[in-house]
């Protein structure tokens, strides 16, 4: 039961720190002075790939935060994580293009507050992963989580020419403004 509580915990603080740390990954681009460094993280233009940063990166930041102490806690840690990691994006994606397929616009308050149910549904399935008794190959979701960062840094600088990636407002692919 102590294990339960230490992982709410930790649960809850991912949260507040994934809703926050990636609000501000949707301006920290632009405030960087359009640094090429600082691309690789945040979001650079309006496309959904882009804005699928503003929750793997920091969540991708708690599973290292936390992986040597919660694994202690629940063997679970890492796949249960890249999971919530993968809701996440999934649900972003699938209602955006679900809602703006209906109403043929999209609102940027129903784009706000789906980031934020989002991160809350990742990390409630993380949760709920973490506390259970089943177990999972470490190594698949290692693999996983690198071939997803590896993905988010290549398609920042080399993104593929296919509508995911393509900002809405000026039709154009990755980096536009270079320092």
């Amino acid at each position: 039961m102590q294990n339960n509580k230490q992982i709410l915990i930790f649960q809850i603080l991912s949260i507040i720190f994934t809703m926050i740390l990636g609000t501000l990954l949707h301006f920290t681009y632009e405030w960087s002075n359009y640094n090429s460094f600082v691309a690789s993280f945040s979001s650079i233009n309006e496309s959904t790939w882009e804005h699928m940063k503003l929750v793997f990166f920091p969540m991708f930041l708690t599973i290292l935060f936390g992986y040597f102490y919660m694994f202690k806690v629940s063997p679970n840690f890492l796949c249960s994580k890249v999971l919530g990691i993968i809701v996440s994006m999934s649900f972003i994606t699938i209602f955006f293009y679900t809602y703006t397929g209906i109403i043929g616009t999209n609102f940027a308050i129903l784009d706000i507050g789906s980031f934020f149910v989002a991160v809350l549904l990742g990390e409630f399935v993380a949760y709920n992963k973490m506390i259970s008794d089943s177990s999972c190959n470490f190594l698949t979701f290692f693999i996983i989580l690198i071939v997803l960062l590896l993905c988010f840094l290549i398609f920042t600088y080399y993104p593929p020419q296919l509508g995911y990636f393509c900002d809405p407002i000026t039709g154009q692919f990755g980096i536009t403004r270079r320092n």
